[in-house]
């Protein structure tokens, strides 16, 4: 196994945690695999992989060196997709990261679509809302929602998404419903922060043509999307979220609209990739099947806001 073919084993055997799956993917024996592993072991002198009856996982040094090979395979596949037969038919892996309510709601749902026409590209997604180092972490795309903090990465807006404050009919029987926006500083709501940053997330309502934050309290606070809608639906207050989350439980009335007067600000849904000066097929394709999705969802935005 030259050089080249270790690497890729190594970062396989990485990311899904155990050899036979990486020598599976690979279509390679597993005694092939341990053995080039031991190889590249003893030409590094060091060791790279702790070996447990359940899993492998990389050690310290290990980890190092898989960020670097993520990195020197991206900038190969790179190289190799720029050739124009290569493009029309991109190849390789694509690693992207994405909320998780995005992932099991809107893209994986539709992902056999995006396998069907671009079968020679192999997908790792990661879900989370933490921030990413892409460069360090070999990670090619990310799709987040939310309005950006500044960054030196390349956004593509995919959508806005209309949003909703609702609660549960108990929550409502006990407490009653604001009846102004001006009231929910005193409201209970569920609080939900970032797990990167730390900070609380505001309730935001279009006032009198104006958006204005409110600061909100209560008794229970989460980082998980899925949590926020279950503490709401077990009665902890008031909850702010993209409406196609709680289409469902709004439509049964497990939730209930509130405020309905006043508008919520749409949420935009962002792609962010690195800049390169010769952008990637892979990411290429990817953001602009993630366009057509998310514009089949909530709407194809403006030209001049898609650009």
């Amino acid at each position: 196994m030259d050089r080249l073919d270790a690497l890729q084993l190594f970062t396989r055997i990485v990311e899904t945690g155990s050899f036979s799956r990486a020598a599976d993917l690979l279509d390679i024996p597993r005694a092939t695999a341990t053995h080039a592993i031991k190889q590249l072991e003893a030409r590094l002198g060091v060791r790279l992989l702790e070996r447990t009856t359940r899993q492998v996982r990389p050690t310290l040094d290990g980890q190092a060196f898989y960020e670097r090979c993520v990195h020197v395979l991206g900038e190969l596949d790179d190289a190799e997709s720029s050739l124009r037969h290569v493009a029309a038919n991109p190849r390789g892996v694509l690693r992207v990261d994405m909320h998780g309510t995005h992932a099991t709601r809107i893209i994986l749902p539709n992902i056999d679509d995006f396998r069907g026409r671009y079968p020679g590209i192999d997908l790792v997604v990661s879900s989370g809302d933490r921030l990413v180092d892409l460069v360090r972490e070999g990670v090619d795309c990310v799709i987040r929602s939310g309005r950006l903090r500044d960054s030196t990465l390349v956004a593509r807006p995919l959508a806005t998404m209309p949003q909703v404050i609702c609660a549960s009919p108990g929550y409502l029987a006990r407490f009653g419903a604001p009846g102004h926006p001006d009231d929910l500083p005193a409201a209970q709501a569920v609080r939900f922060f970032s797990s990167s940053g730390g900070l609380d997330y505001p309730f935001e309502v279009i006032v009198d043509g104006q958006r204005r934050t409110y600061p909100v309290k209560g008794g229970v606070s989460v980082n998980d999307a899925e949590n926020y809608v279950i503490c709401a639906l077990r009665g902890c207050g008031l909850i702010q979220l993209p409406r196609f989350h709680v289409e469902d439980q709004l439509r049964d009335g497990q939730l209930v609209e509130v405020l309905g007067a006043w508008a919520s600000p749409d949420m935009p849904v962002t792609a962010l990739y690195p800049y390169r000066r010769q952008l990637s097929p892979r990411v290429r394709v990817f953001v602009e099947w993630l366009g057509e999705l998310y514009g089949q969802k909530f709407g194809r935005l403006p030209r001049a806001e898609a650009a």
